[in-house]
């Protein structure tokens, strides 16, 4: 059933498709031709206000893309140097706690 639902929307595109293509061949006269111009323009013009809006959302987007990574590379720096502290931290604890076995053993 739904392979049938499928071919018969795919009848119906195609329909509407040759029924468009019709209107476009059977167009006669100047008034016919003016009214159809007039259709073609508004659209386009409709297609270029939503290519604006989709360029300026891009745009909007790619720029809180760039925003978002800047943030990650300064968290990842933030890291990296609270690694690096924590690290020296080790450092000196190991070096504390070898001086105290070192001092208790010649005790």
């Amino acid at each position: 059933s739904a392979q049938i639902a499928d071919l018969q929307q795919k009848l119906l595109d195609a329909d509407n498709g040759d029924r468009a293509k019709q209107r476009w061949d059977s167009i006669a006269t100047i008034l016919e031709a003016k009214c159809a111009l007039k259709y073609l323009l508004g659209e386009l013009v409709s297609s270029k206000v939503q290519e604006s809006k989709l360029q300026s959302g891009l745009q909007q987007s790619q720029a809180s893309c760039s925003d978002v990574q800047k943030m990650l590379m300064e968290e990842r720096n933030h890291i990296a140097e609270l690694e690096a502290e924590f690290q020296n931290q080790i450092l000196v604890q190991e070096q504390q706690h070898q001086e105290k076995v070192n001092y208790n053993s010649w005790k």
